[in-house]
């Protein structure tokens, strides 16, 4: 017989781990579910996160869940916010609906790659990672919900991956991000930390630097609104997916422009980090000395991310051919920017 798909239940929440244990609980002992102090490369939940003793009782397990390189969730519910809410209680990969045998083992066997016993950089890494993927998951969540967005939550995850991108360098980082997020979160992380060593290649005053690390951060929170099938969508954009996608930077400039804490440098990179030197770009057709300095960084921060992001339906692009793309683009990148952009870009 062919495999069969496996779809989670809703009354019962499965914790499988890679080195043989598996505990089974329902939702009232899952709080009190041990996970074996062993060396564990993954995880697998299957949850019903409508169930909120379920959300408290993995809160309440994502310490040792962190330590994990990776979290598998499984959730019947494909929308945007049960997606945003298995992300936020510490999934690197979210998997919806009916499952099958090969795409679990895939999914769980991906943190195979990793080396066994991680160091402590390692871990310092990911836990920069994973704060930043649940401030840009509650910040999904707040535009979502119309509800208060949390800019000092983002400030101080930027600190963070600021002090791992410091510490541990730029190639770790992206290593990292790639192997353990997915889709706009990866996007975002990758960009912030691509963005943190560019200004500090340039040599950027601390106010500077917070301001682009804040609007790398926060710079796709207009892609909430989008839905996830054209997002994650394996092959070309027709024109009307096109134009819905092109609707985010106005999106997000629109969520943020109440916020007292928000500064305007930052909402002006949000909704103009597709505006191209030679008026190309969108929304607002901006050009030469109308696109400010902070747009001009960030923008080849984001081009650059985007090229070398994982999917799941091509290999990664190696960070010269990348470069060589950023590169090709005269007229509409700033040209001394691109060139200081290659110690970043090939060898930080």
């Amino acid at each position: 017989m062919p495999p069969q798909a496996t779809r989670p239940t809703c009354d019962r929440t499965r914790l499988s781990v890679r080195s043989g244990a598996t505990e089974c609980v329902s939702s009232e002992l899952l709080a009190a579910a041990t996970l074996r102090n062993v060396e564990i490369d993954s995880v697998i939940v299957a949850a019903d996160l409508r169930n909120p003793e379920n959300i408290l009782a993995l809160k309440q397990l994502s310490a040792r869940l962190n330590r994990m390189r990776r979290r598998l969730f499984l959730i019947e519910q494909d929308t945007r916010l049960s997606i945003a809410q298995a992300y936020a209680l510490g999934a690197t990969q979210v998997l919806c609906g009916a499952v099958s045998p090969e795409q679990l083992l895939a999914g769980s066997s991906a943190a195979q790659s990793v080396p066994a016993g991680a160091d402590e950089a390692g871990l310092g890494t990911r836990a920069a990672a994973a704060a930043g993927a649940a401030s840009i998951t509650a910040m999904f969540r707040a535009v979502l919900s119309g509800t208060a967005i949390d800019l000092d939550g983002a400030k101080n995850a930027g600190r963070k991956i600021a002090d791992s991108v410091t510490e541990h360098g730029l190639s770790d980082w992206l290593d990292s991000v790639r192997r353990h997020h997915e889709g706009t979160y990866q996007h975002c992380l990758l960009v912030t930390g691509v963005a943190i060593d560019f200004g500090m290649s340039l040599g950027l005053r601390q106010a500077d630097m917070e301001r682009l690390t804040t609007a790398a951060m926060v710079h796709d929170i207009g892609k909430a609104a989008v839905p996830l099938a054209i997002l994650d969508k394996p092959g070309r954009l027709d024109a009307d997916e096109r134009a819905l996608i092109e609707t985010h930077p106005v999106a997000g400039y629109e969520a943020l422009k109440g916020n007292p804490a928000i500064a305007e440098q930052v909402l002006d990179a949000v909704r103009h980090h597709h505006e191209y030197l030679d008026g190309s770009g969108y929304p607002d057709g901006l050009c030469g000395n109308s696109i400010t300095d902070i747009v001009r960084l960030l923008t080849i921060c984001d081009i650059f991310a985007a090229l070398i992001e994982h999917r799941p339906y091509r290999p990664i692009m190696s960070r010269q051919d990348a470069y060589d793309i950023v590169r090709s683009m005269d007229g509409k990148l700033e040209k001394p920017l691109v060139s200081a952009f290659r110690s970043v870009a090939l060898r930080r």
